[in-house]
């Protein structure tokens, strides 16, 4: 049997010393380094070669090929049954890739792993170290009654979980959770750096040997980053973040990394005591279903990958109480809320220094679209004067330093969203250049924040 070692690793970041020490050099965080055990290196085999020299013996030769030899095929997709699940993925999981998924503790990534695997049509293995099978029985009626293709294996193990992989062959693999596994090659308790970084290289070895798609659910710490060591979040193909309110009804799935995809595309889900039901048109819940108009409240056209919503935005501006006024603003870049105040003070007049600002972007998602600058602009002044907006009008373009309306991509699809939703009209800049001229809804090409201020207000 191999030789043992001992080493330090941070149980926040991962960096590993050959000593203990109080703070780490990394990531500056004190009392976080602790001893584990580790594998050694296995010996290395050594040949001597027609030269006289010894290398490394090998299992398999490669050899270099020029990148106009290498063959390309489209990859092949694995429908999930889940339209929102696959556009995040970028049109559902790739054979051999393993996929991360993150999120808050009871936020349902179990649920949603578990409802994804009972309507699977592959044969597919839910492996748990964290709940039993009547537990996840009882959670899989309430889901999905019925499914003769979903699996329930509860182990920790790898060795037996490979085990049973071998002897079932399934088409898929779900882990729950990846921080519960354990590996006889590691003598260091499950959870800890180098066990996750053990157990989740024996899955890519798996994954990638055997063409087999394999889900991990992992836990966050209290920062909400995915936990244990950085190198995980490289070593996975996909890094999924399953976030909202548990307070709330509604999920938002994003993609931080995807090497098969794009990572600008949503997901979003309603939580309902019979699982996860996809959101098909996420505008229904990002904007409110008020009768009466109300100021302070504007509706922006924004982009989530490539898919249009409208969302609500809202504003209070009221004076200041204390000396220093106050500038918050949820789901939006609060230094560009600055910015845009001060263009209003310089180029429109508007005496904004001595008053409080809040802004929000409702249903909870954060927006780096610049194309909401114009509907901020017309919620603070809306709230500021105290007049309501049309409720039938939404905005779609950028505010620059000078006070100019600026163009913003993909105009169209803005548009045709608005109109779909019973928009009557559109204030875009007039810089746009837009595909055809005639659309079911009214547009109003403005080129000056001045003229958006006269526009709305007189």
């Amino acid at each position: 049997m191999a030789k043992t070692k001992t080493t330090f690793f941070c149980q926040n970041c991962g960096s590993q010393y050959s000593k203990w020490q109080g703070q780490c050099t990394s990531c500056k965080e004190w009392n976080t380094i602790a001893e584990e055990v580790i594998q050694k290196a296995e010996k290395v085999t050594w040949e001597v070669g027609e030269s006289g020299k010894p290398h490394k013996e090998r299992s398999r030769s490669v050899k270099p090929l020029k990148i106009s030899e290498i063959s390309t095929s489209a990859e092949a997709r694995m429908d999930t049954q889940n339209g929102e699940f696959n556009r995040v993925l970028g049109g559902g999981l790739v054979p051999g890739s393993l996929t991360l998924l993150g999120g808050e503790p009871g936020i349902g990534k179990s649920t949603l792993m578990l409802q994804i695997a009972l309507q699977l049509p592959y044969k597919t293995l839910y492996v748990s170290g964290e709940e039993s099978a009547s537990q996840i029985k009882m959670r899989a009626e309430r889901i999905h009654p019925h499914s003769e293709n979903c699996y329930v294996l509860t182990e920790t193990k790898t060795q037996n979980i490979f085990r049973n992989i071998a002897e079932m062959e399934p088409d898929i693999v779900v882990i729950d959770s990846i921080q519960t596994l354990h590996t006889d090659y590691i003598e260091s308790s499950a959870g800890s750096i180098s066990q996750i970084r053990e157990t989740t290289t024996e899955l890519i070895k798996f994954a990638k040997e055997t063409a087999t798609p394999v889900i991990l659910i992992g836990h966050i710490t209290k920062d909400g980053n995915i936990a244990g060591p950085k190198i995980l979040e490289h070593m996975v193909d996909t890094v999924l973040q399953f976030e909202g309110d548990r307070n709330h009804i509604y999920r938002i799935l994003r993609a931080n990394k995807n090497r098969f995809g794009s990572t600008n595309e949503l997901g979003i889900y309603e939580m309902q005591g019979s699982g996860l039901r996809e959101v098909s048109n996420p505008s229904e819940i990002l904007i409110s279903k008020n009768e009466e108009e109300l100021s302070g409240t504007a509706i922006a056209s924004t982009l989530e990958g490539m898919r249009p919503l409208m969302i609500e935005i809202q504003a209070l501006v009221s004076t200041a109480v204390y000396g220093t006024p106050q500038r918050s603003a949820t789901g939006y870049n609060a230094k560009r809320l600055n910015m845009i105040l001060a263009v209003l003070e310089k180029r429109a007049g508007f005496k904004l220094g001595a008053k409080d600002v809040f802004l929000n972007v409702t249903g909870g998602i954060t927006v780096d679209d610049p194309a909401i600058d114009l509907a901020v602009v017309a919620a603070v002044l809306s709230s500021n004067i105290d007049i309501a907006i049309d409720k039938r009008m939404c905005f779609a373009a950028e505010v620059g330093l000078a006070g100019e309306v600026r163009p913003v991509n993909r105009v169209d699809q803005r548009i045709l969203e608005a109109e779909k939703l019973g928009f009557e009209t559109i204030i875009i800049s007039k810089y746009c250049k837009l595909p055809k001229e005639n659309y079911g809804i009214q547009i109003i090409k403005l080129g000056k924040v001045n003229d958006v201020v006269r526009h709305l207000f007189g």
